[in-house]
């Protein structure tokens, strides 16, 4: 599979923060709620939000809305997608040849 420049930018942006690489090994583990991320992580939910959009635009994560039957709200689930990384020189000569 070749890949394009945006493509290629978008996934070394996706693993360039320690706490994106830190969310994909939590992901590994089961689908988490973003709060409790956010609680597991020291940080604020708008923080580990920014990091789980970078890593959804890189196609490393996939979230879903849910109502639970007690709560009334919904809430953004999120859960590692398989995903194999490489950057082949195949893909360099096609995007710059």
């Amino acid at each position: 599979m070749t890949r394009s420049l945006e493509q290629i930018v978008h996934i070394g942006e996706a693993l360039a923060h320690p706490v994106r690489i830190q969310l994909l090994y939590m992901l590994s583990e089961k689908e988490r709620y973003i709060y409790e991320l956010a609680k597991d992580l020291n940080l604020s939910r708008q923080v580990v939000d920014l990091h789980l959009k970078r890593l959804e635009k890189a196609g490393f994560v996939e979230s879903d809305l849910r109502l639970e039957e007690n709560d009334l709200r919904a809430k953004k689930f999120f859960r590692l997608k398989e995903f194999d990384v490489k950057l082949c020189t195949e893909d360099l000569k096609n995007i710059f040849s």
